[in-house]
């Protein structure tokens, strides 16, 4: 498969990772226009206190909502190329199961995630083994990665790396309005090295991750802005032989992801098995070469 099938691939499944929660990616620090007014140092520091307390309950009170729809926007680049992917459907918030609708590049893959297992059903022609879906099971892969079982799947993990931020690690960024809603953006910055996986996540993005969150007068997350640049390790990906550098490739992925209508229906189920490739495999032999 050329450079665009690889970068289809890429949008795809970094849209599967945010929805089922397996990665906990940050957000760039370049500014959007959503300034900071001036303020005294303990005005500032009031508001950073409040900030932190929103941030770490963001997460267990969009949680308690149990589903939402969600919408994202996803652009991928790499060695100067870059593919976007649209996507809208509805995720349960409380086991991570999700139904989704993708369009890359003017194509449309049907996307579940059931049980931590994720499921595609990939452009006619498109999908390995003569079957219409594949399925990569996210547990395995997380695991491998040092992450657990459930790992970020299960929203109480995903509350524990908000919670795990000091005073110091949230900016509050002004306020803007969400699908109608008014929010507060926060900058929230965590460390890496307190998280599962760590040595992997390191490697791979750094000691940090920034992360922007625009939360709703009631605490919930309406918006979640992620920007990450992953280094791949020379060797995990394919080279042409005139190609001799031996430096890691940079991948950079920004998702954007939106949270409405929250207590919508989700009926999320597996396609019959026949009708399924299981790329597990691939995908712990990809997580083996990156780590």
């Amino acid at each position: 498969m050329g450079r665009a099938g690889n970068g289809r691939k890429a949008c795809a499944l970094g849209v599967a990772g945010v929805l089922a929660g397996t990665v906990l990616v940050g957000c760039g620090d370049d500014d959007d226009g959503t300034g900071d007014g001036a303020r005294s140092s303990s005005a500032q520091g009031n508001a950073q206190d409040g900030g932190t307390q929103a941030v770490r309950s963001a997460y267990d009170r969009t949680a308690e909502e149990d589903t939402a729809k969600v919408r994202l926007h996803v652009r991928t680049s790499a060695k100067g190329a870059s593919e976007t992917a649209n996507g809208q459907g509805a995720v349960d918030l409380d086991d991570g199961d999700s139904v989704m609708t993708l369009t890359v590049q003017r194509q449309r893959i049907e996307q579940r995630v059931v049980d931590q297992v994720l499921y595609q059903k990939m452009p006619k022609g498109q999908a390995p083994g003569g079957k219409p879906w594949i399925k990569i099971d996210l547990g395995k892969v997380s695991a491998q990665q040092g992450a657990g079982d459930r790992s970020m799947s299960d929203p109480a993990q995903s509350a524990a790396y908000a919670k795990a931020i000091t005073d110091e690690d949230v900016t509050e960024k002004g306020t803007a309005p969400i699908d109608g809603v008014e929010t507060t953006r926060y900058r929230v910055s965590v460390d890496v090295a307190k998280l599962p996986g760590a040595d992997t996540l390191r490697q791979q993005v750094g000691p940090t991750l920034p992360m922007d969150v625009w939360l709703d007068e009631e605490g919930r997350m309406r918006r979640q802005r992620i920007d990450m640049t992953l280094k791949a390790a020379p060797g995990s990906t394919e080279r042409s032989s005139t190609d001799a550098s031996s430096a890691p490739q940079k991948v950079t992925v920004r998702t954007v992801m939106d949270f409405t209508d929250f207590g919508t229906e989700v009926e999320a189920d597996a396609p019959p098995a026949g009708q399924v490739t299981d790329m597990t495999g691939k995908a712990l032999e990809q997580g083996r070469k990156q780590g």
